[in-house]
């Protein structure tokens, strides 16, 4: 892989996986700036459903409001800061109750009641709502961003509309979920995910289901990047045993039959689109060497009825395939964290690598 002069692009310098003040940098410029994924609008059952998304110092409650859509709060009363959740998900009744001195909020996080207050000379409740953060809706998943002017989320994913619409991923539901704690940076996690130079040696399992070189890309640059992969077995599907767990999902035909496709969707959701089902890796950073990845296994909502349905060979399949990747990932962590490591040159089967780490750059501009 070679840059505009001729010589060949290479790995970010070890600072950028390491360094706590550039990992301050990426919250400020990335993650309080752009449309983060934060969980399925599913995972909100019914009017008050809520959970807690946590990033760095801030936790942001996602709660379905009265009108069913998803809404976020800064997690602290507009009294004196009190955190409101005694825990990360659950169901608020009606209302949002501060535990400290009982003020109330709807759930479209209007103040509803402050007790005694009334006694209190200026005081309106109309000028203490929960201080919200922009939430949007995408295919079923919910997305937040921390930014006082943040841009639409509908116009920003727009390209992905009509690419992702034959999986009908708004439709699916989740069939399994892990959380995995992984002593790597974050990039050195979706880097890994962007490419499968590494897929002879670290997974010959899925090497054999989906050869490394029957791979492109469609996605080539800016905050969207991946392709497909071809499936070897002619009607088969990325398990333990090659065999679909499910019908293929209604929307498909012709070559995505036979075909897996890995995307990224900067800064922290990737997406693997199957024949038969859709996984999503959705990235939390924990500090500069540690993040928490969450798996979900979604399928089509017919699958569920049937009685023969079992997801565990793929549950099985990219579980095993997942903790591949992350003890390398923490073995490149450990690599990159030497005072001996200087950056080394990508591969021509590592497009991908330097497109993110444009966009990254050009984020933290």
């Amino acid at each position: 892989m070679t840059s505009a002069s001729g010589k060949p692009t290479t790995t970010l310098p070890g600072k950028y996986f390491t360094d706590p003040g550039i990992y301050q940098q990426e919250n400020e410029k990335i993650f309080s700036r752009q449309w983060v994924y934060v969980g399925r609008e599913s995972s909100l059952e019914e009017e008050g459903s809520f959970f807690v998304h946590c990033q760095e110092q801030e936790r942001i409650i996602i709660v379905r409001a009265a009108d069913g859509k998803p809404r976020a709060f800064f997690d602290l009363c507009r009294h004196r800061g009190t955190g409101l959740c005694s825990g990360d998900s659950g169901k608020f009744s009606k209302y949002i109750t501060c535990p400290y001195h009982a003020w109330s909020y709807g759930l479209d996080g209007e103040l509803i009641s402050a007790p005694n207050m009334n006694e209190t000379d200026g005081f309106r409740k109309e000028d203490y709502p929960l201080k919200a953060a922009a939430c949007s809706t995408f295919l079923g998943g919910i997305f937040i961003n921390l930014a006082e002017d943040p841009i639409d989320l509908e116009n920003h994913l727009q390209p992905l509309r009509e690419k992702f619409a034959p999986w009908g991923i708004s439709d699916l539901q989740i069939a399994h979920q892990v959380e995995y704690d992984v002593a790597a940076n974050w990039k050195l996690i979706v880097q890994n995910y962007s490419e499968c130079y590494h897929c002879p040696t670290v997974h010959p399992a899925l090497n054999e289901l989906s050869p490394f070189r029957a791979t492109s890309n469609d996605l080539e640059e800016g905050p969207f990047l991946g392709g497909p992969m071809t499936i070897s077995r002619a009607g088969g599907g990325m398990t333990t045993d090659g065999e679909r767990c499910a019908a293929y999902l209604p929307g498909l035909e012709g070559e995505d039959l036979q075909r897996s496709y890995y995307y990224l969707i900067f800064p922290n959701m990737l997406v693997s689109l199957q024949p038969d089902f859709v996984l999503v890796h959705r990235l939390t950073r924990r500090s500069a060497a540690r993040s928490k990845i969450t798996c979900e296994w979604l399928y089509h909502p017919d699958a569920f009825s049937d009685p023969g349905f079992d997801p565990d060979p793929a549950v099985q399949f990219w579980d095993e395939t997942n903790r591949q990747d992350w003890e390398i990932c923490e073995r490149s962590q450990q690599g990159v964290s030497s005072r001996a490591y200087t950056p080394g040159p990508y591969s021509s089967l590592e497009s991908m690598l330097p497109a993110f780490d444009a966009e990254y750059l050009k984020a933290m501009n």
